[in-house]
């Protein structure tokens, strides 16, 4: 079986085969357009206080001067940690030597992640929204961070929004709560993502904050955050501890180590579209199920329905959490209740025995996991639980059956992202109160490029070779060599994907490379492919021709537009010094051949023992795994002083 590059229908791999476009944007004028775009966000977001808000407060805060740079209190360009949450999202700030949440114009640091639109055109967010919903719920929408990455959008009265737009206008009401509260402007931030988010689905987030005029410095991992926050204050123990986060909408687990204030992130897995929230429609579907209607029937024919009883079923999940018994009331086809109403009475053993897809769909993440980490349960020493889900006494008895042990509670399952994001910002910003703690990060999800191979006589296109797997430590290189298929090829296209499924049409396509004016040869023709990949997620795709040293390159920038031309230069930069394999540098390719000419001078005896220590430094050379090739090194130089053959490092 070979490997090779597909050939496709209006792709070919032949002479004349058309180019792959990649557009790119100016970093500068998106930037603007962004600042534009959130400037115009915030003020329709201003109007939220006209109806909400006590008069006074909403005269205070219109009579407060134009927004300036913060005093000397406060970095000259604070940056915010913000988690933006299925079901709520949180805004904080790293203030001198720790993480502190803001709360919002209603006096809550929880804001909940809903949009509403008035028939006056004026937008609500938050709980004003979440109050709406129960008399309108046509004109509000929530649980869009769902949709993240997708083409998907939602009619609000006569407009229409997209996810992006829609966290853009929570995230914009969180910049106006913390410039309420600091007194100047921000424009920088750290933002928070799912684990298990792919790149189109970060891309979002990214662009979301570009609305709401943020600057994105960073986008880090939910789970990680969570464990920033945790390791924030135990910075001097060593352990292995898992971050269990099961939120409104998502769910992640990750697997971690702390060691002399370093976080290293072992391994992640998780579904972007499970949490709390499926656990409420459990809830609603049982109750249409005791009123003889069927959940998607009901959201077109009867939606005052069922939106009161989305709010009944968040109200029954909290009873049962707390009491083991719920009584959930049945509303009219207007969702209107009295004393009169209907009551489904339900207990744990019900509610338990509904959620168990749920419950499986939240194992099989956690056993991934471990496996990718290389741990069981008995060498994990802690189990941390974050997100609002996770308050369910079901889930909590499913994590300590998983992990043999009792989860610990006292990190906020709500407040330890946002805390952690701020940590975040504060690494970003060189902070000196964090300057003693590391943190490592991994690839979530599997990248690879597109192949076809060859079954005897039959060609088959569309599988998936990976190249960088998933949880493998970032920042990081790697290469994999792909093969022509036809005599006299000239062209190959690169398809780069993100998955981990064996069939690429499952998986995300990120962006194309034509590799052209490949030299006339018979087919076999060797083209190496350099994945490089760094924790702000670029992603540089080389493609290399050994044969004649010609180089096409792809840079994946999901951030792109939240960089200016000098960020961008320099992170490529990095990403070269990065890419710089041990067999490229000159003193590794002298030793080399040091070795190999002194293996001619030696007896049998000790020619053999060199030799394997010399096979062991070769494999490691070929490779770019730092520390592994610096154990070789160290062993060939010293097996020559063992056969009497002593290597002079500083020799020209």
């Amino acid at each position: 079986m070979r490997l090779t590059m597909p050939r496709q229908a209006g792709h070919p791999t032949e002479h004349g085969a058309e180019a792959a476009a990649v557009r790119t944007r100016e970093p500068r004028a998106a930037t603007s357009d962004a600042r534009a775009c959130g400037a115009a966000t915030v003020r329709a977001i201003t109007g939220v206080l006209d109806s909400q808000t006590p008069a006074r407060t909403v005269r205070a805060l219109r009579q407060r001067p134009a927004l300036t740079y913060c005093s000397n209190l406060l970095p000259p360009h604070p940056r915010l940690g913000i988690d933006l949450g299925t079901t709520n999202s949180l805004v904080a700030l790293f203030d001198g030597d720790a993480p502190r949440l803001i709360r919002n114009a209603h006096g809550s640091v929880l804001t909940p992640s809903v949009v509403g639109l008035l028939p006056s055109g004026e937008v609500l967010v938050g709980e004003p929204a979440r109050n709406l919903a129960l008399t309108a719920p046509e004109r509000v929408v929530a649980t869009f961070k769902r949709w993240m990455g997708t083409e998907r959008k939602v009619e609000l009265a006569d407009r229409t929004f997209s996810a992006p737009e829609l966290a853009s206008l929570v995230l914009a009401s969180l910049k106006r709560d913390a410039e309420v509260h600091l007194d100047c402007a921000v424009e920088r931030a750290v933002v928070t993502v799912p684990a298990y988010f792919d790149q189109l689905q970060r891309a979002a987030t990214v662009r979301a904050a570009q609305l709401a005029g943020l600057r994105v410095e960073r986008i880090v991992n939910e789970p990680t955050a969570a464990a920033l926050t945790y390791g924030f204050h135990r910075r001097e123990k060593n352990q292995r501890l898992v971050v269990f986060d099961l939120g409104g909408g998502t769910f992640d687990v990750t697997v971690m180590e702390i060691f002399d204030g370093v976080l290293e992130i072992k391994s992640t897995a998780g579904e972007s579209r499970l949490g709390g929230e499926d656990f409420n429609e459990l809830l609603v579907r049982e109750a249409l199920a005791r009123m003889e209607r069927n959940l998607e029937l009901a959201e077109l024919r009867e939606p005052l329905l069922v939106a009161r009883l989305h709010s009944e079923a968040e109200a029954a999940k909290r009873a049962l959490t707390a009491f083991g018994v719920a009584r959930l009331r049945l509303p009219d086809s207007r969702g209107r209740v009295d004393d009169a109403t209907q009551v489904l009475e339900i207990d744990s053993a019900r509610f338990a025995e509904l959620a168990q897809p749920l419950l499986e769909r939240i194992r099989r993440p956690v056993l991934r996991a471990l496996a990718d980490a290389r741990l069981g349960p008995p060498e994990i020493d802690e189990v941390i639980l974050v997100g609002g889900a996770t308050r369910m006494p079901l889930v909590q008895q499913l994590a300590a059956e998983l992990f043999e042990r009792v989860p610990r509670h006292e990190v906020h399952p709500d407040e330890a992202v946002a805390l952690g994001a701020a940590i975040q910002a504060a690494l970003v910003a060189d902070d000196h109160a964090v300057e003693d703690l590391v943190m490592t990060d991994v690839c979530p999800h599997t990248l690879g490029v597109e192949v076809t191979k060859e079954f005897g006589p039959q060609r088959i296109g569309g599988y998936f070779l990976p190249v960088l797997h998933r949880n493998t430590t970032i920042p990081v290189s790697r290469e994999e060599s792909v093969y022509t298929l036809d005599d006299g090829q000239r062209e190959l296209i690169v398809r780069v994907y993100q998955g981990e499924s064996r069939n690429v049409k499952d998986n995300v396509l990120l962006g194309e490379l034509k590799v052209s004016d490949l030299p006339p040869a018979q087919r076999g023709l060797q083209v190496v492919l350099r994945y490089t990949y760094d924790l702000n997620g670029l992603l540089e795709v080389e493609a290399i021709v050994p044969s004649t040293g010609r180089r096409c390159q792809l840079l994946i920038v999901p951030t792109a537009s939240t960089l200016s031309e000098d960020e961008l230069r320099a992170a490529t930069e990095k990403l070269a010094r990065l890419k710089l394999y041990p067999r490229e540098k000159l003193e590794n390719q002298r030793l080399l051949a040091f070795a190999t000419a002194a293996l001619r001078e030696l007896t049998p005896e000790r020619r053999q023992a060199l030799e394997r220590v010399l096979d062991f430094y070769e494999q490691n050379y070929l490779g770019n795994d730092a520390e592994a090739f610096a154990a070789a090194r160290a062993s060939l130089i010293a097996a020559l002083r063992e056969v009497g053959a002593p290597y002079d490092e500083g020799a020209p």
